[in-house]
């Protein structure tokens, strides 16, 4: 495998801001989603998403159903995060010195938060517990802090019923711990590490059995010793599922005699499933720099490591683990890394204006202000001027009822714009998608690119602040039926911002 620290080539959009304590789930295969954290020493309740096929990252705009005003979750860290089909599940946490019990679900489908009621043996809050997805219906969690004591408990929700059910456990079980993780692999819940009560950083592996009604089993702890060289004790890591093999990754542990120091890790171990056994996975490359408290996820054969902490610093990096044969392996040297420590910004002062329009196109300009990556004009979106969009043409000479060509295709294209922009998103034909995606990212460029041409220090303010959510669309079809009033609403604005 092969590190790769992520440059500007690989993401568009706006970066993740850099914190600890955060999680980072798979949902749907599609996107990865940021949630919560600490950094700057204050916690966090914004929403990162990456759109895995559009190499995208962007903050959604939510509803929600939660109490008063509140749309999501209050800001916290050290929380557990449980991906199931397209929703994205958050319990418990800290913020401050308050360990929190609350329940959220957010749809990535529509982009809502929804507090849940919860029924049966509801788990206290605590912060740094672990858990895991069963069967793609259950959720189980494991451990936890909280405030006073380490925890040992089981539990399970069925997110259909919404009812918890604290497991009875007979016979040997793990010591209480936090910190640690939790890991489905086929039926058996994986343990590993954390930091117990008696106060020292452990770096045992457990199994529990007994979660399938159809098996019949009684549940039950069982400690693994396996062959191989296996992880030393550590707390803050993170162990991702890939393939046939478990990857862990980072941590926080202590050294020396009688354990007088920390020690942040960076090291990768797998547990090999097939062959049952710890190995030390061979790496090329620099290594990201040691840490606890990260994120690593995995898409495909690749596996993306953000955040995290050293004991000093908070990390904003993001980094690729990757086949050998990978494209990003094989890439030259980056020129322009990402920050270590600061999210994305763009400088939007007099003089980076006038400088930037004697070395870049009002395309690339336009890359900036957006944060979407173009590397050529056509990169991206089909910038071709309207008169040379025959479909657009097409539909407007429909609309008008002249046929092609006619006199006066500005005019046609112009009442075409008129036409969308007194229209509702339920008359809008889906033939009309491309056509109107196309026209909604040239009314985009057209209007940015007057503006920065402009040049003045409110236009230039304006611009860092704009959003359009659908200008790195390749083709229509990536829309979703939801995301049609929002475009339409959005290209309404623009028309009427261009008169």
């Amino acid at each position: 495998m092969h590190w790769v620290k992520a440059d500007r080539s690989d993401f568009s959009g706006n970066l993740p801001l850099p914190r600890s304590g955060h999680t980072a789930v798979l949902v749907g295969k599609s996107k990865v989603v940021v949630f919560g954290g600490f950094a700057e020493k204050r916690f966090l309740d914004d929403i990162a998403v990456y759109d895995i096929e559009n190499k995208f990252w962007f903050t959604p705009d939510f509803a929600g159903n939660g109490s008063d005003t509140q749309v999501g979750p209050s800001p916290r860290a050290f929380h557990v995060a449980v991906a199931i089909d397209c929703h994205m599940f958050i319990f418990g946490g800290r913020v401050g010195n308050k360990r929190l019990g609350d329940f959220w679900m957010l749809d990535t489908d529509i982009w809502q938060w929804s507090e849940l009621t919860t029924y049966g043996d509801l788990p206290t809050p605590r912060e740094f517990a672990a858990a895991s997805a069963i069967e793609n219906r259950k959720i189980i969690m494991y451990g936890g802090w909280d405030g006073k004591k380490w925890l040992s408990d089981v539990y399970v929700l069925d997110t259909m019923s919404l009812e918890w059910m604290e497991l009875s456990i007979t016979g040997s079980a793990p010591p209480p711990r936090c910190g640690h993780t939790a890991t489905m692999v086929e039926k058996r819940l994986l343990i590993f590490g954390g930091r117990g009560g008696s106060g020292p950083i452990m770096g045992d592996l457990w199994a529990l059995k007994g979660l399938f009604e159809e098996d019949n089993e009684t549940p039950g702890w069982t400690l693994l010793k396996l062959p191989g060289q296996a992880p030393s004790p550590r707390c803050g890591h993170t162990v991702t599922s890939g393939g046939h093999y478990l990857l862990l990754f980072g941590g926080h542990g202590t050294g020396g005699w009688l354990s007088r120091y920390d020690i942040y890790h960076n090291d990768c171990i797998v547990l090999d499933r097939v062959s049952v056994q710890w190995k030390r996975l061979p790496t090329s490359n620099e290594s990201p720099p040691p840490r606890a408290y990260h994120s690593m996820t995995c898409i495909g054969a690749r596996y993306l490591l953000f955040g995290g902490f050293d004991g000093k610093s908070t990390f904003g990096d993001l980094w690729w683990l990757v086949p050998e044969d990978d494209p990003i392996a094989k890439r030259s040297i980056p020129q322009h890394i990402l920050p270590e420590s600061k999210p994305v910004t763009v400088s939007v002062s007099q003089s980076s204006l006038q400088d930037s329009q004697l070395e870049q196109s009002p395309i690339l300009e336009l890359q900036k202000r957006l944060g979407v990556s173009i590397s050529s004009p056509k990169a991206h979106i089909d910038l071709s001027d309207d008169i040379d969009d025959k479909e657009l043409l097409e539909l407007s000479s429909r609309l008008t009822g002249e046929s092609l060509p006619t006199r006066d295709q500005v005019a046609c294209i112009q009442r075409l714009r008129e036409h969308w922009k007194n229209s509702s998103a339920t008359s809008v034909q889906l033939r009309e998608l491309g056509p109107l995606l196309r026209d909604y990212q040239r009314l985009i460029v057209n209007y940015h690119v007057k503006n920065i041409a402009s040049s003045s220090p409110s236009t230039a303010q304006n611009l860092g602040q704009s959003v359009h959510r659908f200008f790195h669309l390749k083709r229509a079809s990536q829309l979703r039926m939801d995301d049609i009033p929002e475009l339409l609403k959005e290209y309404q604005q623009l028309v009427s911002s261009s008169t």
